[in-house]
């Protein structure tokens, strides 16, 4: 029983230490989304789809919820956008070369129709992001109508 109650105060005086230090939130000075919706130009239904389904986790600005000051949570979240920001960052779109864009677009469809994305565990506290059969197919066209344009400037000459 002592190794256990030592172990158990051992476990609260971390979880207490995490509190002071937290992980660097993703929060860009400006919004460096334009660069992709000028370049795609996505319809409004969809950029509102985009920005509650797909922003906080895969831009370089999160809008993080309450429960985000609360570690090992903190951490947690952290590191869903930083796995995020891995396979796609809209916020990074110009710098991707165009066949990267065009491939970035495929894997969108591919997520989208497999049901990964969004996350559950995104959906679960932000019901917005939770996408009808419409909303979906909204975004697929968008997204097979700007990978045809990528394709054309790909193409020879």
């Amino acid at each position: 029983m002592k190794i256990l109650k030592k172990i158990l105060v051992a476990l609260l005086v971390i979880l207490i230490a995490m509190q002071f230090y937290r992980p660097e939130q993703n929060k860009a000075e400006t919004d460096l989304k334009t660069a992709f919706l000028t370049e795609t130009n996505p319809p409004k239904e969809v950029q509102k789809i985009l920005a509650a389904s797909c922003y906080d986790c895969h831009s370089n600005t999160t809008a993080y919820p309450w429960y985000n000051n609360i570690a090992p949570v903190s951490y947690w979240l952290a590191d869903h956008v930083k796995d995020g920001k891995k396979h796609l960052n809209f916020s990074d779109w110009e710098k991707y070369s165009l066949k990267k864009k065009d491939h970035k677009l495929e894997e969108v469809i591919e997520t989208i129709e497999s049901g990964e994305m969004p996350l559950n565990e995104y959906t679960w506290t932000h019901s917005e992001a939770n996408l009808t059969t419409a909303q979906k197919e909204a975004v697929i066209v968008w997204v097979k109508n700007t990978r045809a344009l990528y394709q054309l400037k790909d193409s020879p000459k």
